[in-house]
């Protein structure tokens, strides 16, 4: 039987320092320690993906709280299913005793696993949607008190109306405006019609 340690912060921001220490508490070999640090958007996360390759029948697998596991509560209980059934490892879960699935193998003990597992998927699922929520309100609030997102727009250049001249009548290639002026070429295009409105310039 192997020992493993999962972890997943939701952004390369986060620290994993802690759950290490715990994982190296628990007697946890590094090579047997797997981290994402990314979020849990999707599954297509590299080192979860790994882990399952490797995860034998009787294997145990230690993660932090049930979250880890998904985003919502059908792909905590998919994994949670597809982990314990399909593969036949033992799953712990560190802030929760309850969810031990080396403990109490019989009908009771499988019932009451289960049911803790179902309320704190749903739960997780409760808490993420609820985040969402609030972060939609809270940029929703700050772009009517006109807060802008995203990058700052670089302001175009002085001359940028000699510079359309130039392009127009192909004495300058298109790609030496877009290295003057430090933008895109959608940027450029867009930067010209707001110019020609404003100057009423065709």
């Amino acid at each position: 039987m192997a020992i493993y340690g999962y972890i997943r912060v939701s952004g390369t921001d986060q620290n994993e320092d802690r759950q290490i220490l715990v994982f190296n508490e628990l007697n946890i070999l590094s090579k047997n320690i797997f981290t994402d640090k990314q979020s849990g958007k999707d599954f297509e996360r590299p080192a979860y993906q790994k882990l399952i390759r490797r995860l034998k029948e009787g294997d145990l697998l230690y993660i932090n709280s049930i979250d880890r596991l998904g985003r919502n509560y059908e792909e905590i209980q998919n994994q949670w299913r597809m982990l314990t059934k399909e593969k036949a490892v033992d799953i712990v879960v560190i802030d929760m005793p309850l969810l031990d699935t080396r403990l109490n193998k019989d009908l009771m003990g499988t019932f009451i696993a289960d049911l803790v597992l179902q309320i704190l998927s749903f739960v997780a699922h409760s808490e993420r949607d609820t985040i969402r929520k609030r972060q939609a309100e809270g940029i929703a609030a700050a772009k009517a008190r006109g807060v802008r997102f995203g990058r700052p727009e670089k302001a175009t250049p002085e001359n940028f109306g000699e510079l359309i001249k130039k392009w127009e009548k192909a004495k300058i290639p298109l790609e030496e405006i877009l290295k003057i002026c430090g933008m895109s070429k959608s940027s450029f295009y867009r930067k010209m019609r707001e110019y020609r409105m404003v100057t009423g310039k065709k």
